[in-house]
């Protein structure tokens, strides 16, 4: 299940990064280069911060055919993808979900505290995003007044709540993960977010 979650972490990143690297009129390099980093950018740097190197990416070659195979259909079937700001949106909200609970896993499996697993699992699902976003020139959202991280962590505290119940971990992964894209959705549809420093 963990591996899976993964997986569907990395599909949904990379979808991401394709969809806002045309959105930038990039060319084919450009495209997959910023669908790989939006895809293993967070995760990379957890697991150099963990010590888990060579990273993950680098000993299981499923992830990068994963991120071709998705890059290319994303191309292809681009013109298919209807309104294509709101599923760089969902795809990103997805991402965030799977990569938290990964990141939080993946901590846990490394002995941290609880808060350190939270923020680990809050790296793991934003800083892709962040170079992707980096890279296109653009503010990165965690940087913005959109509840992003915030939505990590509130997955990360569900989570270990969650292990104080009698649940199997495949429940846990999912109803943790569905808490951060939830969290996200009536964020956005609700125009919540966090207080402004200026006026």
């Amino acid at each position: 299940m963990f591996y899976i979650i993964d997986i569907l972490g990395t599909i949904s990143f990379a979808i991401s990064g394709v969809l806002i690297a045309l959105n930038k009129r990039m060319d084919a390099f450009g495209v997959l280069i910023i669908a790989f980093v939006t895809a293993i950018g967070g995760g990379t740097l957890r697991d150099i911060l963990i010590g888990e190197t060579p990273v993950n990416w680098m000993l299981d070659m499923t992830y990068g055919y994963v991120i071709l195979t998705t890059t290319f259909f994303t191309i292809i079937f681009k013109s298919k993808i209807d309104y294509l700001r709101k599923s760089l949106f969902l795809f990103d909200t997805i991402g965030i979900g799977l990569y938290t609970i990964v990141g939080v896993e993946k901590g846990i499996n490394a002995g941290l505290h609880p808060i350190i697993c939270i923020a680990l699992g809050t790296i793991s699902a934003c800083f892709g995003g962040v170079i992707r976003d980096i890279l296109c020139n653009e503010i990165p959202v965690i940087f913005r007044k959109e509840v992003y991280a915030t939505a990590c962590i509130l997955g990360g505290v569900a989570y270990f709540l969650l292990k104080l119940l009698p649940l199997e971990n495949n429940f846990v992964f999912v109803i943790a993960g569905l808490v951060v894209i939830l969290a996200r959705l009536i964020a956005v549809k609700f125009k919540i977010s966090l207080p402004s420093l200026y006026k």
